[in-house]
């Protein structure tokens, strides 16, 4: 059964913007943190960006910070990413992820710590 659904992939010049959503289909996002992962080709799954389940907190990598910005609206269920500047080093499969409840954000680089996954959806960066 699918937990979360991704969308918003696509194929975009270098220095384009996307937006990416997941929306949470069989439960209520608003009790979980909710990361971003992504995964290049033929490396391992990392994660790149987390928001507490508030909205108040959030969390980048370094080697997005300042070019993607992670939102939610609980109202409807859905948390997003917001992607500019991109580069072909971002090109990859992008996963959200509720977070474990007794991790939250902490370790949010490690996709250990996703409990509910969405199927990826794929961007791709042309340079």
């Amino acid at each position: 059964q699918v937990q979360l659904v991704e969308s918003g992939g696509g194929l975009v010049q270098s220095g384009g913007s996307l937006r990416l959503s997941c929306y949470a289909a069989a439960f209520r996002m608003d009790e979980f943190a909710v990361g971003w992962f992504h995964q290049a080709p033929g490396k391992a799954r990392e994660g790149i960006s987390c928001i507490d389940k508030s909205g108040q907190s959030t969390y980048y990598a370094d080697a997005v910070k300042g070019r993607f910005t992670i939102s939610r609206d609980n109202a409807e269920n859905t948390a997003y990413l917001q992607m500019t500047n991109l580069k072909p080093e971002d090109t990859g499969v992008y996963f959200c992820a509720a977070m474990y409840p007794t991790y939250g954000c902490s370790n949010y680089h490690s996709p250990y710590v996703g409990d509910h996954w969405g199927q990826g959806t794929q961007v791709t960066v042309s340079s």
